[in-house]
């Protein structure tokens, strides 16, 4: 279970990160703006995994002996892209108003990645359905402090999360490709 926490910890960063940002730039009252960014990031980071987990689960019959390969690839080119991410603009600095659109569009554009790792969750000995209502829970709870942080600091904290996030999710493929 502590992987499945990890796991959730390192997807919710990239939401964390635009969280941050949504904070930092914009009028919007934090507790409606962190009620409506953890309710959209969390759906959409603990229903992804599970697409990625069924549709991992069709191929891993096939694939079954380079599973912790594909895992492996998977996780370090998401990881890979957080990292180059954290050093490249912002999704969040072109949006002007948060509406319900903008905050779907910042949702599916964060949660894409989490559907790839959501391929490792056959791997790990866990329950999948429980693993993603924790990586749901996990980034409702880090977008909606993310929303604060950003109110409170501007935009500091928003590049190292995404950074910190990639690298852990780095470390978790490795784990996995070395037989855990």
């Amino acid at each position: 279970m502590v992987d499945v926490l990890i796991l959730a910890i390192a997807l919710s960063m990239d939401s964390f990160a635009v969280s941050i940002g949504l904070g930092a730039k914009h009028t919007t009252p934090p507790a409606s703006l962190g009620l409506m960014s953890g309710l959209y990031f969390g759906a959409f980071q603990g229903l992804m995994p599970l697409i990625g987990y069924l549709g991992g689960k069709g191929l891993l019959g096939w694939i079954d002996v380079y599973a912790p390969w594909v895992a492996f690839v998977l996780l370090a080119l998401i990881g890979g892209n957080m990292i180059r991410e954290a050093f490249s603009d912002k999704i969040e600095e072109d949006i002007a108003d948060i509406t319900h659109r903008a905050m779907l569009t910042l949702a599916l554009a964060t949660s894409i990645d989490a559907m790839a790792a959501g391929f490792s969750l056959n791997l790990l000995a866990v329950n999948p359905y429980l693993a993603c209502g924790i990586i749901g829970i996990t980034t409702f709870i880090f977008s909606f402090a993310g929303v604060y942080i950003g109110d409170r600091s501007g935009t500091l904290l928003e590049s190292k999360a995404e950074f910190s996030g990639g690298v852990v999710l780095i470390l978790v493929g490795l784990r996995i490709l070395l037989g855990q």
